[in-house]
Order: C-alpha cells, then sequence, then structure tokens
C-alpha cells in the first residue's frame, strides 16, 4: 500500500511540475512576444528563408564551414538511463528483451523478468546527483576541445533536454534537469560551439504485425534489425500501445511518429537550444526522404535567420555531401579527404556508455588517432562515458587532461591546419575507413618512425607519432626531391614547444633533421618548418 501511495505522489509531484513549467513558459512567450513587436523594424511575417526543402536548395550550404575545419577536436557523451544498469552497452535497452542473450539473463538474475521491471523501471534510478555542468564544460575545455554536447536522445526514446513532445525527458524524469541547457549555458561563457547527436531514427515500433516467418528465424541479433525495441510477447515493447509508454517504445503510428517526434524532437531541439552540429547516427535511411529535407531546410533557415553557420552530420550515405559532413565510426580514411570529414570514436575500448570495469585509452593512443584524422582534413569527436550518478570516472578525466596539456603545447599544429600535399609517411598503413573496418583500425599501433603533416599559411608541422631517438637523424621523405611540390624551400626548422632551433638539410632524398641530444618522451613530437612557397 505504501508503494501504491509513493507511486500517486510521485505522479502528482510530476503533474504539478509540468502544470507550472507550462504556465511559466506561456507567460515567457507572451513576454517575448510583446518586446519583439516593440522593437523597431521588426517585421510580424519573419525573416525570409533562403532554403527550401529540396536538395538543389539545401547544397546552396556551406557544409563545412571555416569555424567547422578549423576545430578539429569536439567531445560528447553516451550517458542516459541505460547508463544506470552499468552493463555490456548501451544497447541494453534492446537486448534486455531476447531471451537467452547475456543482458537477458542478468536483467532477470539482477532486477527481475522484464515484464515485471522493464526499462522504463530504470528511468528513477537515472537521478544524475552529481552532474555539474560547470565542471563538465570546463574539463572539456581543457582537454582542448572546441564543441561538445550530449547525446541527445539514443536509440531508448529518452530525451535528454526539456521536452514538450515526450513527458521521458530529463527534466521532468530522472535527473529533473535539462541536461542539454545547463551545458549549453556552461560551454558559451567558455566560448565553445554546441553538438547535439540524435539515434532516434531507429526508435519507431516498425514491426508490429509486419514480422515474417522467415524473419523470426533470424539470429538474435539481426530480428527487428531497424527498430531498437523487440516486439518479443508479453515485454512492455510489446504491451506498450497506449499512454506514456508509447512514446519512450516508439508505439505510435508511423505517420504521427515522423512528424510528431523524429522531426519534433530536432525542430524543438534546434529553437530552444541553437545547435551549433546536428549528428545523426544510423538508420536515417528509414526516415522518408522528404523528412529529411524539412529538417535540413528548417535547421539551415533557422541558422540563417541568425547569421549562423551550422554542419550537419551523416553517418551513413542518408544524405547528400554536397549538405552535410561525412562521419566514419571507429575508423578513418587513409588518403587526404577533398571535404572535411569526421570521426566518431570512443575512449573506451568496450561500450560507449559506463559500464562496470570499462577499459579506457591511453592518452596518447587518443591523440594518434586525433592527428592521423586532422592530417587527412578530418574532424575528431571523441565519445566519454559518465556514470549513472553524473561523475566523470577518475582514468577517463585523466586521459582528457593529458590530451588538453599536449594541445596546449602543441595545439599550433592541429587548430586551424589545413592538410599538405601529402597526409604523411612511415610503415603504418591504414585500411579503407569505415565500420566494417572498424577491429583493424584499433589494432593499429604508430611509432615515431610515422609521421604527418598538417600547415597553417608558410607553416609546416611535421608530427611524429612519438619520440625521436636524441641525437638521432630523421629523414622527411615528403621533401624528396622526386615529390617535393616545385619551389618549395625550408627557411627554418624548430621544435616549437621547447622555442629550440634544429640542425637541418635538404637532401635529395628528403629533409634531413638533427634531434637535440636529449628528447623528453612525448606522446607525438611536433618539428615546425617555415616554408617559402612557390
Amino acid at each position: 500500500m505504501k508503494a501504491q501511495t509513493d507511486s500517486l505522489t510521485l505522479k502528482i509531484d510530476t503533474m504539478l511540475q509540468i502544470v507550472v513549467k507550462t504556465f511559466t513558459r506561456i507567460i515567457a512567450g507572451l513576454f517575448i512576444i510583446a518586446i519583439s513587436g516593440c522593437q523597431p523594424g521588426r517585421q510580424s511575417g519573419g525573416t525570409s528563408q533562403p532554403y527550401t526543402p529540396d536538395w538543389e536548395s539545401l547544397a546552396r550550404h556551406t557544409e563545412a564551414p571555416e569555424w567547422f575545419a578549423d576545430a578539429r577536436f569536439g567531445i560528447y557523451f553516451h550517458w542516459g538511463v541505460y547508463s544506470v544498469p552499468a552493463y555490456h552497452n548501451e544497447w541494453y535497452p534492446r537486448w534486455m528483451h531476447f531471451e537467452g542473450h547475456p543482458v537477458y539473463n542478468h536483467h532477470v538474475k539482477t532486477y527481475g523478468h522484464p515484464s515485471e521491471f522493464g526499462y522504463h523501471d530504470f528511468v528513477p534510478l537515472f537521478k544524475a546527483a552529481n552532474f555539474d555542468a560547470e565542471r563538465w564544460a570546463e574539463l572539456f575545455r581543457q582537454a582542448g576541445a572546441r564543441f561538445a554536447g550530449p547525446v541527445a536522445e539514443h536509440h531508448d526514446g529518452f530525451a535528454m533536454w526539456d521536452s514538450e513532445i515526450t513527458p521521458w525527458n530529463a527534466a521532468d524524469r530522472g535527473p529533473h534537469t535539462d541536461i542539454t541547457g545547463a551545458l549549453k549555458r556552461a560551454l558559451e561563457k567558455r566560448e565553445m560551439k554546441l553538438i547535439t547527436t540524435f539515434h532516434h531514427a531507429r526508435n519507431l515500433q516498425r514491426y508490429r504485425g509486419k514480422e515474417s516467418e522467415e524473419m523470426k528465424k533470424e539470429r538474435v541479433r539481426r530480428r527487428f534489425r531497424n527498430s531498437h525495441y523487440p516486439l518479443n510477447p508479453g515485454m512492455p515493447p510489446e504491451t506498450a500501445t497506449d499512454g506514456e509508454p508509447r512514446y519512450l517504445y516508439g508505439n505510435l503510428p508511423e505517420a504521427q511518429w515522423l512528424e510528431e517526434v523524429w522531426l519534433g524532437k530536432l525542430k524543438e531541439v534546434i529553437d530552444t537550444y541553437e545547435p551549433d552540429i546536428v549528428w545523426f547516427d544510423s538508420w536515417l535511411d528509414q526516415v522518408p526522404e522528404r523528412f529529411r529535407k524539412e529538417f535540413c531546410a528548417y535547421y539551415l533557415n533557422r541558422a540563417a535567420s541568425q547569421d549562423r553557420e551550422v554542419v550537419i552530420v551523416r553517418k551513413q550515405d542518408d544524405l547528400p555531401l554536397t549538405v552535410s559532413v561525412d562521419d566514419l565510426e571507429k575508423s578513418r580514411k587513409n588518403r587526404i579527404g577533398e571535404k572535411v570529414w569526421m570521426t566518431d570514436e570512443t575512449i573506451s575500448r568496450g561500450s560507449w556508455c559506463y559500464t562496470t570495469g570499462l577499459e579506457i585509452k591511453p592518452a596518447r593512443e587518443v591523440l594518434h588517432v586525433l592527428i592521423d584524422i586532422v592530417s587527412k582534413n578530418g574532424v575528431l569527436l571523441l565519445n566519454i562515458s559518465p556514470r549513472s550518478d553524473g561523475t566523470i570516472p577518475a582514468n577517463q578525466r585523466e586521459v582528457l587532461l593529458e590530451v588538453g596539456q599536449w594541445l596546449e603545447r602543441n595545439g599550433e599544429a592541429i587548430y586551424g591546419t589545413r592538410p599538405w600535399y601529402t597526409y604523411g609517411e612511415g610503415p603504418v598503413k591504414e585500411p579503407e575507413g569505415h565500420f566494417r573496418n572498424a577491429k583493424q583500425f584499433q589494432e593499429i599501433t604508430y611509432s615515431a618512425s610515422d609521421i604527418r603533416y598538417t600547415t597553417r599559411g608558410d607553416v609546416l608541422y611535421a608530427l611524429f607519432l612519438g619520440t625521436p631517438g636524441g641525437g638521432s637523424r630523421v629523414v622527411l621523405e615528403a621533401f624528396g626531391e622526386e615529390v617535393l611540390p616545385a619551389g618549395t624551400r625550408v627557411q627554418r626548422v624548430a621544435l616549437p614547444a621547447r622555442g629550440e632551433e634544429l640542425e637541418w638539410a635538404l637532401e635529395p632524398a628528403g629533409l634531413e633533421v638533427r634531434m637535440p641530444k636529449e628528447m623528453p618522451d612525448e606522446p607525438a613530437t611536433v618539428v615546425k618548418i617555415d616554408l617559402q612557397k612557390p
């Protein structure tokens, strides 16, 4: 009886919070309208709309503005309700519904059968009591990131912002905090850009009454493959056909879901938080093209009305690259990209969200990935994995701070740079980029024999992915007489972190550089070369 009373009290409190919040917004909106109407020169008809929802019009947008190409490094985080069980990975909400899967077995043993303790029952446990937007933003700044932001919504249907579209949001439930809003304000204080990532194209339940016998025989990983929640009998995704749970489990009519949920949530975040980057995960191809075009036009027109340049990032071939930036998950290009591109990579070797015992990569490895990406005209979006209580584990903080310390000393070779005629040289060669080769990328180990190049104006940076031997002579083969662009002349060679000039000689085989006798161990060593270009 006490549990029922507590539940009723919680529901009443939640309803009161929603009423107060809605009333406050109405008053604030009326005030803004009144003030706007008093402003001279303001037209009630709004601003012009330079983009129409067709690819030809949208292609007039600069998909990778200069500020984005200059930034080179950003941070986001997989953090949400799925962080509560801290088991397996962020796909816990899916796998807990498949009998025989390790996640299902763990869930039954720890919490009970999913029909008795569903994913929605984790929401009150996601309290985020230690979340501090100021501390997080300051850590991201110290790490050297130029933009940061949340996984605004993963496949699970829980919004990490103050939403009027779904009751399953961080302001009304769980943390009872507008995570996205708090972080945006903290980032703005530090002159950092905001990224919001969206994975919700997979949330719609697409298989009610549609799963064929052939599909039922497919292995677990592929069943209901275009919907995050499976329709296994008697479990919440299958039984949640009315009321609030529908919005968590994606059980709405497709037409309503596309307009109200998929597109509606994007518009809500754009209008409320004005993100500088909107990034999409896979399964965007499951959303009809009309809605993708409408999103692009809405976002770009909104930004144009504010004289802002924004970025759309896609992971698969589901948006034209005349409109969006290409993202390669856990992989990279093995050549210089003609256009600016992005890699999303995680700080761990396992799950993208926090799990017990999560193994974290050393800062050296993260820096090597960043340098390799930048040398090929890319941008790194690094994921971290906070605990459900809102703390960022010490081992992740240490890696971020070490990365930031290196960038503090050597950032001139990263920020605002562009590729040279070649990205680099050395024994390690990357495979063709994309997620299918992610395992091969994770096995790559660089050394000081691997060198990457970046440029800014008449300055070239040679970044050794390690520390050359003290007193050694290294030859930069990119300066060989048979490959060096005609008229390129070397004027000066130095170690910028130490303010020390180096001895050098331009030989037929390349630029020969003498290293100092004592070389401190560095994750990467930067040599600055002043050029006289043709």
